[in-house]
């Protein structure tokens, strides 16, 4: 039996998450292959001859990291929470001209359910703001501190609005409905959306090529493909991306993403030269998340100002 190895570096994780299931584990979200075409004509799909691509392309993406595990000392019982630095910011891809960083934000937070924790002066003009959550657990305060960076992340979105530009969110899209000329960016494959039948349209995709367009729901409605980027092509699934739009738009308007997204997406694509997640992770997204981590600042110099700040005395018991 043959067998094939993962380009990515194994310290970033897999481009098939198989503890996920990857391919191989159906998903429930409900899917209409029927969207483009006929499942019994679906083929690999090309660039358009004489397709232009946008002159500009803007990309979004965000960073985020605990600083601190905090107990508050609550009137009722020492309850958890993390203290935690999050950044977002849009990089501008423009025909001809280096890209540039044209927002970057960043934000400390302080997640916890404890009703009588306040904000954390950790001095030096760092604060971390309160943000209540009932749940007290740290899958649920790390889920309420991701909710907090797609807030940041879709008002910057909003605010660098530009008539004709590209965006390209690094993820899935951030909720429904969402821009007419926003696209999803999936480097990890997790479930199986497609019928067993018409996986093998997938792994015979050329770079550059992607598959006809489906409707997906879940959780909201949107419009999906595959998409291989230029790489190894001897391994089915290598190089290969789920690129989605929203499912609010018409199915014109969706089918002309999905070409653009064939001649805009690859001239992105990384090489295992530069980056340990090639040909998956896009080059200005990689640079955007480097200065993004910059901007969160030194992690061990933030864990000692939290100690500095924290209350010392015995935590109340109960």
């Amino acid at each position: 039996m043959g067998f094939y190895v993962d380009a990515w570096d194994p310290g970033f994780g897999v481009s098939l998450d198989s503890e996920a299931g990857g391919p191989a584990e159906p998903s429930s979200a409900k899917v209409d292959p029927t969207v483009e075409v006929a499942p019994e004509s679906w083929a690999p799909i090309g660039p358009p001859p004489g397709l232009s691509r946008p002159e500009t392309v803007l990309l979004l993406d965000g960073v985020r990291r605990i600083d601190g595990s905090i107990w508050t000392d609550s009137t009722y019982a020492p309850l958890p929470g993390i203290a935690g630095s999050y950044a977002a910011g849009v990089v501008r891809c423009r025909e001809g001209r280096l890209a540039e960083i044209a927002s970057a934000r960043i934000r400390r937070g302080l997640f916890t359910a404890s009703p009588d924790q306040q904000d954390i002066d950790a001095g030096q003009g760092i604060t971390y703001e309160i943000s209540f959550h009932s749940g007290a657990d740290q899958m649920a305060l790390k889920a309420a501190m991701q909710s907090s960076l797609l807030e940041l992340e879709r008002n910057i979105a909003t605010e660098l609005h530009e008539d004709g530009a590209l965006t390209i969110v690094d993820g899935p899209l951030r909720g429904p409905g969402g821009s007419p000329h926003s696209l999803g960016y999936v480097k990890t494959q997790k479930k199986r959306y497609l019928p067993e039948k018409l996986l093998g349209v997938v792994g015979a995709l050329r770079s550059t090529q992607r598959t006809p367009i489906f409707k997906m729901s879940a959780p909201w409605e949107r419009y999906t493909w595959y998409l291989r980027q230029p790489g190894n092509e001897m391994a089915p699934w290598s190089g290969i991306v789920r690129v989605e739009c929203s499912g609010d738009l018409p199915v014109e308007r969706a089918i002309e993403l999905a070409d653009l997204s064939t001649a805009t997406l690859p001239r992105f694509a990384s090489s295992t030269v530069k980056d340990p997640r090639a040909p998956h992770q896009l080059m200005p997204i990689a640079g955007l998340e480097k200065q993004l981590r910059r901007l969160l600042g030194d992690s061990r110099l933030l864990h000692r100002r939290l100690l500095t700040a924290s209350t010392v005395r015995p935590l109340s018991l109960p």
